[in-house]
């Protein structure tokens, strides 16, 4: 009975799901399960494989081999239209001729809706999407915002089973797109509905998802919470993808079950021993910091390494400082500094050491 319900819980499911074109391989026996309800993230570069696996869903083609399952039913030859599922593209894709209420009643007509119940369920969208008042308008007479409410407002009036998304604030300026993001959310939370949503912008995937996949070369790399991704990426890759990071040499101290413990200068660092498996102690590894858990102070105190101030970006919450430290770190490191005062106290070419909060990251074999 656990057993059933757990398999009840999942609303699309791929089954080492392949796909080429010519000889591209595009997707590698992919196997996912996206729960009911649930907001799942396909993140990656482009050509990472998100998008195919996306328009697999969608049956905009079939896979190759292995399945993809909605609601439990194999639909690999089922063709879109049966598939009730709500998509929101990356240009919208609006008919410029409709109206607002044209644009989002067109799924209804095309399923034989009756009119009464299209009109109803045209201003019960609109009114989600906070556009009540402005079915008689065309596409050309919208904001980029307001256009994108239409196409979303579009993709739910049908009721999906499940909500697709294509990088749809791509082309929004900052501010919008982050209003949009969160509305989007609070409109997903609302109405329960199953999304998977693709975009390359890591930003997005961590304030948006209940869980998200990190892809690359048509492989899941990792599948977890925001927190879990951000905070014990499972290789370098996705450790570099999400977020900024830092990456310093360091010598590995020691091994005991679950955790290890690596050295640099005077600073000790607790990380998991599962990627430093097979790793000799007292070998060199690379250990993966954030920004925002290094601290700069004074060069004579006790710190993890010393280097020099190289330059400084102010950011209005908090500023950027990028230190050369020549004998830990192939490249500069990041330090995220809250508040301004780090601009006066931190000059460039001042020397400085740094050090690591928390004393926690985590850590991988020299390839």
């Amino acid at each position: 009975m656990a057993e059933q319900n757990k398999t009840d819980d999942i609303a699309v499911r791929f089954d080492a799901v392949t796909k080429t074109f010519g000889e591209v391989v595009a997707l590698h026996e992919v196997s996912l399960g996206v729960k009911r309800g649930e907001f799942m993230t396909l993140l990656g570069p482009s050509g990472c494989g998100k998008t195919t696996l996306l328009k697999l869903t969608a049956g905009f083609f079939g896979p190759d081999g292995g399945n993809v399952a909605i609601d439990g039913k194999r639909v690999n030859d089922v063709p879109t239209y049966k598939r009730e599922i709500g998509i929101m593209f990356q240009n919208y894709a609006l008919f410029p001729h409709m109206t607002v209420a044209g644009n989002v009643a067109y799924g209804l007509k095309v399923r034989g809706q009756p009119k009464p119940e299209i009109a109803r369920r045209v201003d019960e969208a609109l009114e989600l999407v906070k556009l009540t008042g402005f079915g008689d308008r065309k596409p050309r007479q919208l904001s980029g915002g307001q256009q994108q409410r239409v196409a979303l407002a579009r993709a739910l009036v049908i009721k999906p089973t499940v909500l697709l998304l294509d990088e749809p604030f791509s082309a929004l300026d900052k501010n919008l797109r982050a209003s949009m993001q969160v509305e989007l959310r609070e409109i997903q939370r609302q109405l329960g509905l199953t999304t998977i949503f693709v975009t390359h912008d890591q930003g997005e995937a961590l304030c948006l998802s209940d869980r998200l996949a990190v892809m690359s070369e048509g492989r899941i790399r990792q599948l977890g919470t925001p927190t879990e991704v951000y905070r014990t990426p499972c290789d370098r890759f996705v450790a570099s993808f999400v977020g900024d990071a830092n990456v310093l040499r360091c010598r590995l101290e020691s091994v005991g079950g679950s955790d290890a413990v690596v050295a640099l200068g005077n600073a000790r660092v607790k990380v998991a021993s599962g990627p430093l498996q097979g790793v000799a102690v007292s070998a060199p590894v690379d250990l993966f910091v954030r920004p925002e858990q290094l601290v700069v102070g004074q060069a004579a105190e006790t710190c993890a390494t010393r280097g020099t101030i190289a330059a400084q970006v102010y950011q209005g919450g908090h500023v950027d400082l990028y230190v050369e430290c020549a004998d830990s770190a192939r490249e500069r490191l990041l330090v995220r500094s809250a508040g301004h005062e780090a601009i006066a106290r931190w000059p460039i070419g001042a020397q400085v050491g740094v050090s690591i909060a928390g004393g926690e990251g985590v850590a991988f074999r020299i390839d």
